[in-house]
C-alpha cells in the first residue's frame, strides 16, 4: 500500500507540475468525495483512484501535446 501512495502522490505532482490546469478537477473525483460518513480505503480504492488520476494524465497529454519552441528547429 506505501507503494501506491508513492505512485498517487507522484502522479499528483507530474499533474501539477506538467498539466496545473487540471489540478483544480482532482479535488472533485468522485474517488476523493466520500459517500460514507466512515470511509474505509482499501486497497483496491486507492489502485481505482491510480488508475483514474494516470487515465486523465494520459488522456490530458495526449490531447495537449508539449510543441517545441520555435528557435530549437531553425536550420543553421
Amino acid at each position: 500500500m506505501k507503494d501506491l501512495n508513492s505512485k498517487i502522490l507522484g502522479i499528483t505532482l507530474a499533474i501539477n507540475d506538467q498539466c496545473p490546469e487540471l489540478s483544480d478537477f482532482l479535488d472533485e473525483m468522485p474517488a476523493t468525495i466520500p459517500n460514507d460518513h466512515n470511509p474505509e480505503m482499501t486497497l483496491s480504492h486507492l489502485l481505482a483512484y491510480y488508475e483514474s488520476l494516470n487515465s486523465i494524465f494520459n488522456n490530458y497529454k495526449l490531447e495537449h501535446p508539449v510543441t517545441e519552441a520555435v528557435g530549437n528547429n531553425a536550420p543553421d
